[in-house]
C-alpha cells in the first residue's frame, strides 16, 4: 500500500507580495552607484571575454580553430615555403607561413572554442571591449589588430602551492640550464686558452733563461754576469 503524501503547507495569502515589496524596499534604501564611464574604466574580472588576441609566433596554420568554429568567422590564408636542411646532407622541409588571420566579430558568439582547441597557445582572451564600429564590415579585424590586443591579455593566475610545474616551463628551464652550462664550459675553455697563450715559450736551444743566469740543460753548467766588485775602503788598509 502506497504511503500517503505529506500534507502541503498552506500559504498565507499575500505572502509572495510581501516578499516582493520587502526586496523593493531593501533596494530603495541602498545608495545608487553610477559608473562614470568612459572617464572611469570599469574593473573587469580577470577572465572576461572581450576580444580574441593572436600570438602570431605560435601559430602553425593548422586550421584547427577555423574548422571548429561553429560560426565560421575565422579566415586564414597561408602559403608554403621550403626550409633549407639544418645539417649538411639533410633533406629540405616545407612549412606553412601565415598570410592572413582575421576574425569577424559581427559573427563571433564568444564561445571560446577556438581558444580551447588551439594546440600551440596562439589565441587568448583579452578583456578589451571598446571596439565598436559604425559599419558592420569594419568588425572584421585582421591579424595586426589581433596582435595589438594580445598585449592587453592579463597574466595567468598563479598556480596552487602544491601544483606541479607545467611541462612547457620544465622543458624550457632544462633547455636554458643546458645552454648556460655549455656557455660556461666555452668561457672556461677560452680562459684556459688565453692563459696558455700568455705564458712565454722556452727557447729552442734547450736553455732556460733566468734573471742574470743562463743554465744549459745538457751540461748542467750555469753561467751568469759577474757582479762588479766593490771598491776597497781606504780605512781598511790603514787599520
Amino acid at each position: 500500500m502506497a504511503e500517503p503524501l505529506p500534507p502541503t503547507r498552506s500559504r498565507i495569502p499575500g505572502s509572495g507580495l510581501a516578499k516582493g515589496l520587502a526586496v523593493t524596499l531593501r533596494t530603495m534604501t541602498k545608495k545608487t552607484v553610477t559608473a562614470q564611464y568612459p572617464d572611469a574604466q570599469p574593473e573587469l574580472p580577470p577572465r572576461s571575454r572581450g576580444v580574441i588576441g593572436l600570438f602570431e609566433e605560435n601559430c602553425t596554420v593548422c586550421m584547427l580553430c577555423a574548422r571548429e568554429c561553429p560560426d565560421w568567422c575565422i579566415y586564414i590564408d597561408s602559403h608554403k615555403e621550403t626550409v633549407p636542411p639544418a645539417a649538411p646532407g639533410g633533406r629540405e622541409r616545407s612549412r606553412n607561413v601565415l598570410d592572413r588571420f582575421a576574425i569577424d566579430f559581427s559573427l563571433c558568439m564568444y564561445c571560446g572554442i577556438c581558444i580551447e582547441v588551439c594546440p600551440f597557445d596562439a589565441l587568448f582572451w583579452s578583456p578589451e571591449f571598446e571596439y565598436a564600429e559604425t559599419d558592420i564590415h569594419e568588425l572584421t579585424h585582421e591579424r595586426d589588430k589581433l596582435r595589438e590586443w594580445m598585449w592587453t591579455v592579463p597574466a595567468p593566475p598563479a598556480l596552487d602551492p602544491g601544483a606541479e610545474e607545467p611541462k612547457e616551463l620544465a622543458a624550457a628551464r632544462k633547455t636554458a640550464d643546458k645552454l648556460a652550462a655549455e656557455a660556461a664550459t666555452a668561457a672556461e675553455l677560452a680562459a684556459r686558452t688565453a692563459e696558455q697563450a700568455a705564458q712565454p715559450e722556452p727557447p729552442a736551444d734547450g736553455t732556460t733563461t733566468t734573471t742574470g743566469t743562463t743554465t744549459d740543460a745538457t751540461s748542467g753548467t750555469t753561467s751568469g754576469t759577474p757582479e762588479p766588485s766593490k771598491p776597497s775602503d781606504p780605512q781598511d788598509g790603514a787599520s
